[in-house]
């Protein structure tokens, strides 16, 4: 069975078996219509996936895989804060009248530094060192800025990403501050073992583990019900993953050069509410 889905069922049962409630403190978030949208949270969740032996992908339930590419891209390669680049609509409640989620995501990666080697961003210097330095123990990005946090749309969630080299393999860590486990769990854990999987690749690298962290995962209240359908549903063997080959920088990675082969998963016909 896919060890995502175990992971995930996992970190389910132990959030509402042992998780902390919320319900009757002052919360930020809320719903649609207005009411407070409290949680059953677990602090300082860590998971290890292996991408060498499978891609990270829920079968009980269906991710996305597209759209979730998109994203990933629309952060990483395209650095952009713009929704009008994007081709969902997954952050149409945080832009403004024009489209921008102010100074998060992409914006920070794409902001430049001179260094001794030259200019860099921070995704470029990544790139660079994984070429050039990869024993170092310094390649990481951070887009949680506190001077431009008054000016995100919605203040970073998975803020870190730390890169380390073992011989032929690379490896990573994404630290999140705060994850919406039903809706985003598996989303983040995908794009970013996907990310590690594009640097290997033109880095000449083996992809290998990823490991999550997550300081505050947490189920909303009225996603409880869908939570506890989803992990009763049967599992599958996660799908294969195919990568164009051809693809040697990347800044040319499309959505196109990727493929799921025999992705098997479960429905969910109820629409999951998101709090914003």
């Amino acid at each position: 069975m896919s060890r995502a889905d175990e992971i995930f069922v996992s970190n389910m049962k132990e959030i509402l078996e042992k998780g902390f409630s919320d319900e009757h403190l002052p919360v930020r978030p809320h719903w649609e219509d207005g009411t407070p949208a409290h949680t059953i949270k677990r602090f300082g969740i860590v998971n290890r996936y292996d991408l060498s032996e499978e891609l990270p992908i829920l079968t009980i339930r269906r991710t996305a895989f597209k759209s979730c590419l998109d994203e990933i891209l629309w952060i990483w390669q395209k650095k952009s804060n713009n929704i009008h680049d994007l081709h969902s609509h997954i952050w149409d409640s945080w832009a403004d009248e024009n489209g921008s989620i102010g100074k998060a995501y992409g914006y920070q990666l794409g902001k430049k530094a001179i260094y001794p080697e030259g200019e860099f961003d921070q995704v470029d210097r990544v790139l660079y060192d994984l070429k050039h330095n990869p024993q170092s123990r310094r390649i990481l990005t951070n887009i949680y800025n506190f001077e431009d946090l008054h000016e995100m749309g919605l203040y970073p969630c998975a803020y870190s990403m730390t890169f380390n080299v073992s011989g032929d393999t690379l490896n990573g860590i994404l630290n999140q501050r705060s994850n919406d486990m039903l809706t985003a769990n598996n989303w983040n854990v995908l794009q970013y073992s996907l990310l590690l999987m594009m640097f290997a690749q033109v880095s000449g690298l083996k992809p290998g583990t990823l490991l999550h962290v997550i300081a505050d995962a947490h189920i909303y209240d009225r996603h409880i019900p869908l939570v506890e359908k989803v992990i009763a549903k049967p599992q599958h063997k996660a799908p294969k993953l195919w990568i164009n080959p051809e693809i040697k920088g990347f800044y040319d990675f499309k959505v196109e050069d990727f493929k799921l082969i025999d992705y098997e998963y479960e429905t969910l016909e109820e629409k999951i509410p998101v709090a914003i």
